[in-house]
């Protein structure tokens, strides 16, 4: 039997009676840029068909610093500082410290979300702080960019040693919102024979805890507010991490 419980402003699922406790945790504290904003310059194609040359600018946020806080927070935190993440058709993304780079895009239609993040890779939700845009080969190909969709963004890859104990989940929005009453994300982490799900109702960043080493499987799925799946591209998300 499934047991609800509410917490502040999301719901807590516990799918399975285990000895495993994973919580979800609202990351509270992070510097608010609310002015910051990142505009797309240009997207120049190169002479191989795939490689693409791209300039953004970052205005009121600062590339290449440490974000304040990064550190105490307990997150994984990049050295390198403040960032875009590009994400090209909800695959894993790469982190740009600069404004200007290349890309290699080998899909008929790629449809590309880039937005600021801080430095411990929590995005920054205000709505001059992303860009969403495609690249296609053939007009045709392209899709519906007012779509509701749900970009996966964090936890991504390899974890090792203190950066184990507490992941940031964080993920990004375009074109919706969530609300008690109204559109929701479910997320759902399996780790050996253990299954948790979190049904989440406000867009913020949260923290992940008590995983046990090994692989873990998450799934993020926009539903609506019928807890049906929303039927847009990129909708669910997977990804596969590895705690070490």
């Amino acid at each position: 039997m499934k047991k609800v419980f509410f917490l502040l402003s999301f719901i807590i699922l516990s799918s399975c009676i285990s000895k495993q406790v994973v919580t979800i945790t609202k990351l509270k504290g992070s510097p608010i840029y609310d002015t910051s904003e990142l505009k797309l310059l240009g997207i120049d194609s190169l002479l191989s068909s795939t490689d693409y040359n791209f300039s953004f600018q970052a205005d009121n946020f600062e590339l290449g610093e440490q974000t304040q806080g990064a550190i105490q927070n307990g997150l994984a935190n990049s050295s390198k500082g403040q960032h875009i993440h590009f994400i090209v058709n909800n695959d894993p993304y790469s982190a740009h410290y600069d404004q200007n780079f290349s890309k290699e895009l080998k899909n008929e239609n790629n449809v590309i979300l880039a937005f600021l993040s801080r430095s411990f890779h929590e995005s920054v939700k205000n709505q001059k702080a992303y860009i969403l845009t495609q690249v296609a080969k053939n007009k045709s190909d392209e899709i519906d960019l007012s779509q509701e969709f749900l970009f996966y963004s964090r936890p991504k890859g390899v974890y090792k040693g203190d950066d184990t104990k507490k992941l940031l989940l964080d993920f990004y929005l375009v074109n919706t919102n969530l609300s008690s009453k109204g559109n929701k994300v479910r997320l759902t982490i399996t780790q050996k024979t253990f299954t948790h799900q979190f049904l989440l109702d406000s867009w913020e960043p949260y923290y992940i805890e008590g995983l046990d080493k090994g692989r873990v499987s998450l799934k993020l799925e926009l539903l609506n507010k019928n807890m049906d799946l929303i039927e847009s591209d990129f909708n669910p998300s997977f990804r596969k991490i590895v705690l070490e």
